[in-house]
């Protein structure tokens, strides 16, 4: 969607105008980048821009961002197209930024306001709808997800922490944001508010106000990023490689395919013992995790691979998707020859491909076609091999 076409204000069913606030006025450290991580990349653009194209997306406006001092024109920079951006200069705390940001919004006055971390850089839009549909019958109203892991209190002694009374998890919620409020509401509470602006997000300081919170649901996407691991690439869940080999046909060969020694006229020449269709199979194994290909690792240069058993390839191939955090999720090998025929010799070769691979034999197909005569397979000059896997993030 391009920021700079129209799009409608975002406004409740009874037609009540939603405003923002985004604060971005923290220093971050613990994320471990070279600037606040509000303002750092993630996913190709920084974190702060995610978060007010989510609301600007879904049509709120205005929206005011709480900035550190002097970071103007860097926000403008990152902000760029972006319609309906006010900025103001935080304070010394996350409450004092909102506090700010509410008194920039009390001249247009929304009705409702969305008070949103910018380091929740993910907000779907069915967030909103719940927020904003709560207000019809609450001062404010958050998103929150249950515990699901046992909770227990820490008691600190001169040994270290040790484990002290449970707590019961059934009544504890994680807190999420944005957190929607009215707007006289919330502004109200922040400006009654005494003692230090410690609170630690705006339905405490609603709460103390006397206002009442609503829960609704919110949604694991929310994720506060925090720590450096939170900007590390994630490996994705699933790689997939290709490999394609060929050997010719030789007299006084031996013929491997798939691992498995095929009585045949004649058999397939190369550096090793030219198992074509391990070749195919180990250039996609390396090709899925990125890790070059079979003459990287094993170059026919090399006079120690030479007749060398194409099965200790295989099985470093597979080590190396193991190290790299996968698994072999299928595997297809097809062998393209005219002869020998490939048929009794199938289960062999699958039973041999995965114990090398320590893969369930389900995991591993292998078939065979011919090229009708044509070629230098159809003129039985040599054989082809292809393989393509699928691995899974262990």
């Amino acid at each position: 969607m391009s920021h700079d076409q129209t799009i409608p204000h975002q406004r409740t069913e009874d037609g009540q105008k939603v405003a923002a606030i985004v604060v971005a006025a923290g220093q971050g450290l613990r994320a471990g980048q070279p600037l606040p991580k509000q303002f750092a990349l993630w996913r190709g653009k920084p974190v702060l821009r995610h978060s007010v194209e989510a609301l600007s997306g879904a049509g709120v406006a205005p929206i005011v961002v709480a900035i550190p001092e002097g970071a103007d024109a860097l926000v403008r920079e990152i902000l760029a197209g972006i319609k309906d951006i006010q900025l103001t200069t935080g304070g010394a705390s996350r409450q004092e930024s909102v506090r700010l940001g509410l008194e920039v919004l009390a001249g247009s006055a929304p009705h409702l306001v969305l008070i949103h971390d910018a380091a929740r850089p993910i907000l779907p839009a069915a967030v909103i709808d719940r927020l904003t549909a709560a207000l019809g019958h609450h001062d404010g109203a958050i998103p929150v997800l249950p515990v699901v892991d046992s909770l227990a209190h820490a008691e600190c002694g001169d040994s270290g922490e040790t484990m002290g009374a449970p707590a019961r998890r059934e009544a504890l919620r994680r807190v999420q944001t944005p957190q929607a409020f009215r707007f006289a509401g919330i502004l109200a509470a922040h400006r009654a508010w005494e003692g230090p602006a410690t609170a630690g997000d705006d339905a405490q300081v609603a709460q103390a106000g006397g206002l009442e919170i609503a829960l609704v649901e919110g949604d694991e996407a929310l994720h506060k990023l925090t720590f450096a691991a939170d900007f590390t690439p994630s490996t994705p869940p699933i790689r997939v490689g290709t490999g394609y080999d060929v050997h010719r046909l030789e007299a006084g060969e031996e013929l491997w395919l798939c691992g498995v020694k095929i009585e045949h006229t004649r058999g397939l020449s190369g550096h090793s013992d030219a198992d074509v269709a391990i070749h195919a199979l180990v250039d996609a194994l390396l090709g899925a995790i990125g890790a070059g290909d079979i003459g990287q690792h094993f170059p026919p240069s090399d006079p120690q691979w030479k007749g060398a058993a194409s099965d200790r390839f295989l099985a470093h191939a597979g080590k190396l998707v193991g190290e790299a955090g996968y698994m072999l999720a299928n595997a297809d090998v097809t062998i393209i020859c005219e002869a020998p025929k490939i048929g009794p010799h199938r289960q062999a070769m699958r039973a041999r491909l995965a114990e090398i691979l320590g893969a369930d034999i389900a995991a591993i197909s292998v078939k065979a076609t011919t090229t009708e005569k044509l070629g230098f397979t159809g003129r039985a000059e040599g054989i082809a091999a292809q393989a393509a896997v699928s691995l899974v993030r262990i």
